[in-house]
């Protein structure tokens, strides 16, 4: 018996060893297991998007507080970080994942969990905005969603409000001087939604205070605002201010890619679709499902979750819309709604909605057009025919960039396109809000990112918005210059941070060049030997001996 014992206490200790041998140390010993190299997709000078080999970037210091909380918190537990490369999960979440991403991620948070949707790619495809009123409540934005609430991560300061001739306002109290200046030239709106919750946006720094004199505004109501006596400021603690960046950065590794991403690139425009009264319920299901917490269940954009959202969820009721192949003044047709419904509206609260099934999505537009009488009483003008863009050039790009001048654009996009122009910090919509011109240097356009989106954008201007059309005004040569001008404003930028990219200008040149394909992750270029790609496609990477991608 003890020689059994023995063997059997030998043989557990072998296999413990293989296994730590085999799971521990020979990963380590594969070369990509310490390359900090990865596939991005980058914007290249004409506007195309390519891929190309980069270093990965680590994390800054509040990236890192945020990956502490994430930890901290079992966020986990429920969420995985890994796109395999089975199952069509590039489909889904984006291109599959590389070593290189996990450079800097010790201990790892792979996870093989997904009670929650996997957050390797969620980077970018919501507004901080989002994040905030998601971790405040999920069930604000995501209405089935089984995740807890984070309050704990916010501050909460609970004040009565006193009647003016102006409306209510705050009463004066020394815990606001905590988180304001009380500067009174500036005001600080904010808007409370129907319980009195009101939350307030963090400064860039994530430091309080905010600088000016927080005011009270309940436009969003129209002419039947909540009869509030008190309200509840919701501040978020610097733990989470890290904590959104740091879901931010998921993904941000792999560049541009999302331009590139078919599921979310749809283009449709001539679409009819028929308005049957099975429609009808299983939009009203969707809707109730996806879209009550931050557009409301009268579609007036009053849900729950639009204290927290910035620019405000669209009102339904009016009947206008931003995104549209129709003419200025117009309603949108089906296939419109249906895009923005697909795509999303980027670095908006907006989410892309392609993982939902087509009838879901069909069905959820039918259900919307019943909230104005605009859809009753109008049709829908012909869709705007827009030409093949014409080739793309430097002397194009720079005629472009001329023009951005002349038309004036920088008052409110800026000199270099950041959204910084003197006209930005007064800019409104139609119903008074604050509006901020889109930032080109991201990469981060809201009506799509090609340069026919962009092209459509200037022709058919955005109803609603300061941003009109320019058909009258610019031929359509020169609006098609502007366009490609606007893209190559993020050319070799970071869409997270708008910094340049450290690219050889060889390997500039060749990605420039039509004769770089470079259209897949596998097939991007290596900036050490740029003439790689030339002509012709290259072949797949061995990754390490006998394995190829």
């Amino acid at each position: 018996m003890k020689s059994i014992g023995s063997l059997a206490v030998g043989a557990g200790f072998f296999f413990v060893t293989l296994a730590m041998f085999v799971q521990g140390f020979l990963p380590a010993m594969i070369p990509e297991s310490r390359s900090k190299l990865v596939s991005r997709a980058v914007r290249t000078d004409v506007g195309d998007v390519k891929w190309v080999r980069y270093d990965a970037s680590d994390y800054t210091p509040l990236e890192r507080v945020g990956r502490g909380v994430y930890i901290r918190e079992g966020c986990w537990y429920c969420h995985s970080q890994y796109v395999r490369p089975v199952t069509g999960e590039d489909l889904r979440w984006g291109p599959v994942s590389e070593a290189g991403e996990y450079a800097f991620d010790l201990p790892h948070l792979l996870s093989t969990r997904r009670i929650g949707p996997d957050l390797t790619r969620v980077g970018l495809k919501y507004g901080d905005d989002w994040h905030y009123a998601h971790h405040w409540d999920p069930r604000l934005v995501v209405p089935d969603s089984i995740m807890p609430s984070f309050k704990w991560l916010y501050t909460r300061v609970r004040l009565p409000l006193r009647k003016t001739d102006a409306g209510p306002a705050l009463t004066p109290s020394d815990e606001l001087k905590k988180y304001f200046t009380m500067k009174p030239e500036t005001s600080i709106p904010l808007y409370p939604n129907a319980e009195g919750v009101t939350f307030v946006p963090p400064p860039a720094n994530g430091q309080w205070p905010l600088d000016g004199t927080p005011v009270v505004d309940l436009k969003g109501f129209g002419d039947k605002p909540p009869s509030l006596e008190r309200v509840t400021l919701v501040f978020p603690t610097q733990e989470l201010v890290g904590l959104v960046r740091y879901i931010q950065k998921l993904g941000t590794n792999r560049g541009a890619w999302r331009e590139v991403f078919e599921p979310q690139t749809v283009g449709v425009s001539v679409m009819n679709i028929p308005r049957s009264q099975d429609f009808l319920s299983l939009g009203r299901e969707v809707y109730q499902a996806r879209c009550v917490g931050c557009h409301g269940k009268e579609g007036d954009g009053n849900g729950l979750a639009a204290t927290f959202l910035s620019p405000r969820p669209r009102n339904f009721t009016l009947g206008v819309f931003k995104f549209r192949t129709t003419p200025s003044g117009s309603l949108p047709t089906d296939g419109d709604l249906y895009r923005t419904v697909t795509r999303g509206v980027r670095w908006t609260a907006m989410p892309t909605w392609h993982e939902l099934p087509d009838k879901e999505r069909l069905a959820v537009v039918t259900y919307v057009k019943t909230f104005s009488s605009r859809w009753k009483d109008e049709q829908p003008e012909p869709a705007a025919t827009i030409n093949d863009p014409p080739k793309a050039t430097a002397e194009l790009v720079t005629r472009g960039k001329d023009l951005y001048r002349k038309a004036k654009c920088f008052q409110c996009h800026g000199d270099g396109g950041k959204g910084d122009g003197v006209s930005a910090p007064d800019l409104t919509d139609d119903h008074k809000f604050p509006i901020r011109p889109a930032d080109f240097t991201r990469g981060q356009f809201k009506g799509g990112s090609t340069v026919r989106d962009v092209f459509r954008t200037m022709t058919l201007g955005l109803d609603g918005s300061p941003m009109p059309s320019f058909a009258d005004s610019m031929s359509e040569e020169e609006r098609w210059a502007i366009s490609y001008y606007v893209l190559s404003l993020s050319a070799w930028k970071d869409p997270l941070t708008g910094d340049i990219l450290n690219l050889p200008a060889a390997a500039r040149a060749a990605l420039n060049s039509p004769d770089v394909v470079a259209d897949h992750p596998r097939f991007a270029l290596d900036p050490a030997r740029p003439d790689r790609l030339a002509g012709e496609k290259a072949k797949p990477r061995t990754l390490y001996p006998g394995i190829r991608e």
